[in-house]
């Protein structure tokens, strides 16, 4: 989080969208009568992945991936036009989103507008040919942030387009000096006051490999320096551990608690169950119990939520980066109703100032999670593997009312009786609640 970055941008949802594999078309205009379902959903701002040609010279598959950027200052054809672009960007804000659009400002593709025309900017192997320094992305050439016109034309380039958008995911943003995305975001705030700055920050184990191989990379807490936002991969290691049975729920969550005390107090980590590099979350949760578990808890929690379009529809293929590879929306699941109401509860329920407390039942996998603000608590009861079971939760005594579906719950002797279906309930100032509706004892 940046110091002037404000605590309302965690009660965001964002919704990502790649274009070309979002409708059967794959265009910009394809995208807008969809813009309704996506705004009801409880989406506030529309992340459109890369928009830009995407280059040829080394491409993976057919169509190659969109972090292969050709031209910065451009869209890409196979999209539609400039003019198409716009159309889509102001139907988003017809609905009352925001968009934004992904720069990917590590790389570009070997036959960049770019390197044509300032091959200087880029970096150099000891044999003095373009390349890159992780050797799986051979589709991309490095650029070289120790020449500082390329600040200039990037800066330039961000200005250009954040007079039509909104804000900017920022690509593998540990890799770009942070003294960069400081500068940038200061002169885009010229242009557009109030960006929003979303960071790619990496892995911890792809940090240390980096660092080990004498590549700067920043730590998230550097990034946190230029961003509103930043990507939860400091614990997606521990979560796809959790995933596979190999570490208990109570140490991912842990981790979650040494976020919550180890960076500032403005600090905002976007929180996703998938996204385009990670695969379905429903290829990995089988079961929809478990899973309407798992999303309910992803929006409880307290950061940014993302949404990778496809997850609403529980679909279990990720679509390729690489070819035309279109969502399957005909799906037996769907999650939308359950989404609504969970964005509902995020927007008008839970505080962005809210500090939160986590604790797991790990003999049942169940989940509970605080969060409390000037004397309104929340409390959130996540059954990952659906099961039924009594758990102690931080409520006195009583009847609530799920705030999900509406259902009554109690709680006696301290604890509740968990039924496998995901809870969340309030408890007002002065230890009275709105959702209290009578003494059990």
């Amino acid at each position: 989080m940046a110091r002037d970055t404000g605590t309302s941008v965690r009660s965001l949802v964002i919704y990502s969208v790649f274009v070309r594999n979002h409708t059967p078309e794959g265009t910009f205009r394809a995208v807008i009568p969809d813009l309704p379902r996506i705004h009801a959903l409880g989406t506030d701002v529309v992340w459109l992945m890369p928009i830009h040609p995407v280059g040829e010279k080394d491409r993976k598959g057919t169509m190659g991936s969109p972090y292969a950027n050709r031209d910065y200052r451009t869209v890409d054809p196979a999209y539609g036009t400039m003019g198409d672009f716009r159309a889509l960007v102001d139907a988003i804000h017809a609905e009352g989103m925001g968009c934004m659009i992904d720069v990917v400002y590590n790389h570009t593709s070997p036959d960049s507008v770019l390197f044509d025309e300032h091959p200087e900017f880029f970096f150099r192997k000891p044999n003095g040919r373009p390349g890159n320094r992780v050797g799986d992305w051979s589709d991309v050439i490095d650029l070289d942030y120790g020449v500082p016109a390329l600040w200039d034309y990037q800066i330039e380039t961000l200005c250009r387009w954040a007079r039509i958008v909104d804000g900017f995911r920022c690509d593998v943003a540990s890799l770009v000096p942070v003294e960069f995305w400081k500068r940038a975001r200061a002169e885009v705030a010229k242009v557009r006051p109030g960006c929003l700055w979303l960071a790619e920050t990496v892995h911890r184990s792809f940090g240390a490999a980096c660092r080990t191989a004498g590549m700067a990379c920043a730590r998230d807490s550097e990034a946190f320096e230029a961003f509103d936002i930043e990507y939860e991969y400091d614990v997606q290691e521990a979560f796809e551990r959790y995933l596979k049975g190999e570490i208990p729920l109570s140490c991912y969550l842990d981790l979650l608690d040494f976020q919550e005390n180890l960076y500032p107090q403005n600090y905002d980590k976007l929180r996703f169950l998938e996204n385009h590099d990670t695969a379905r979350i429903a290829s990995r949760v089988t079961r929809e119990a478990d899973l309407r578990n798992h999303t309910a808890m992803l929006y409880f929690r307290k950061g940014t939520t993302l949404v990778y379009a496809g997850q609403e529809a529980a679909c279990p293929h990720s679509p390729s980066l690489f070819d035309r590879d279109t969502v399957s929306w005909d799906t037996k699941t769907d999650l939308s109703d359950l989404m609504r109401r969970m964005a509902d509860i995020k927007h008008g329920m839970l505080d962005a100032d809210d500090a939160i407390f986590v604790r797991a039942d790990d003999e049942n996998d169940i989940a509970v999670l605080r969060r409390e603000h000037d004397g309104r608590r929340k409390v959130g009861v996540f059954s990952l593997k659906s099961r039924a079971a009594e758990v102690e939760v931080p409520l006195p005594d009583g009847a609530y009312e799920n705030l999900i579906d509406g259902s009554a719950v109690a709680v006696r002797g301290g604890r509740l009786a968990c039924d496998g279906t995901p809870v969340v309930v309030t408890l007002g100032a002065r230890g009275q609640s709105p959702c209290l509706t009578g003494g059990v004892r």
